[in-house]
């Protein structure tokens, strides 16, 4: 069985990597990352790459996070970018058409390169 898992990291001096593996969906672990990713924006973090490569599923709970996060972001003028979403993942954010709200790129390389500056 595979365990969900995050990690944090910075990619340049202010672009910052939260990387999500596993399962994520409705229980604990979803308020947990709801949490680490609201603190990370009232830190002052305002471009934040959260990568999915690793997620293996996800359900309409964690997508209302994400899409929360991403206006919380807009809101206080940062951006919000999801990368790397294949099988699954990718699918469910095709039938909800996550890119119309929050922008999904195909990989953390590409995210990083699509802030503006």
């Amino acid at each position: 069985m595979l365990l969900t898992g995050t990690k944090t990291y910075a990619v340049a001096p202010d672009i910052t990597v939260f990387e999500i593996s596993g399962r994520l969906n409705l229980g604990n672990l979803l308020q947990s990352v709801e949490h680490s990713i609201h603190n990370l924006i009232q830190s002052g973090v305002r471009k934040l790459v959260i990568d999915v490569t690793g997620m293996t599923s996800i359900d309409s709970s964690a997508i209302g996070m994400l899409v929360s996060s991403g206006g919380q972001m807009d809101k206080l003028g940062g951006q919000l970018r999801l990368a790397g979403a294949h099988g699954p993942v990718a699918k469910v954010f095709e039938m909800v058409h996550m890119a119309r709200i929050v922008p999904v790129d195909a990989d953390l390389a590409t995210a990083c390169k699509s802030f503006p500056q």
